[in-house]
């Protein structure tokens, strides 16, 4: 089974994606900091990480940046999923390393179909 990792502070946000992706046969994991994420990381694989720009802490753009420089998370698929949705933030989300970026409020379709696309 295909493992997503959350990461959004909002318990609303989050459900609704752990929902969505549940019901599309992922297995799926939620923490709420960029700090919870790494710790995460450290002792479990993933095999696509699902983020929100803003973060309490780290933003998810520090992150994405982050991960992509270590070496046992730099080949995971990021999907950044936020509010900050124009077309800068895109472009910056990108740069950071980010595989896609899918602008909310949140459409189940094109969250599952970006996930499959990258990692199934």
């Amino acid at each position: 089974m295909t493992s997503v990792l959350i990461v959004e502070d909002s318990p609303t946000e989050a459900n609704i994606l752990t929902e969505c992706l549940q019901e599309s046969g992922f297995d799926v994991l939620s923490v709420t900091t960029a700090e919870a994420a790494k710790a995460i990381l450290n002792q479990k694989n993933f095999d696509a990480i699902l983020m929100d720009v803003v973060l309490p802490g780290q933003s998810g753009y520090g992150l994405c940046r982050e991960l992509r420089n270590q070496e046992n998370t730099a080949n995971i698929p990021i999907i950044i999923c936020s509010s900050k949705s124009g077309k800068i933030d895109q472009k910056w989300g990108m740069k950071q390393g980010a595989s896609a970026y899918v602008p909310k409020p949140i459409n189940k379709e094109e969250i599952v179909s970006t996930l499959k696309r990258l990692v199934v």
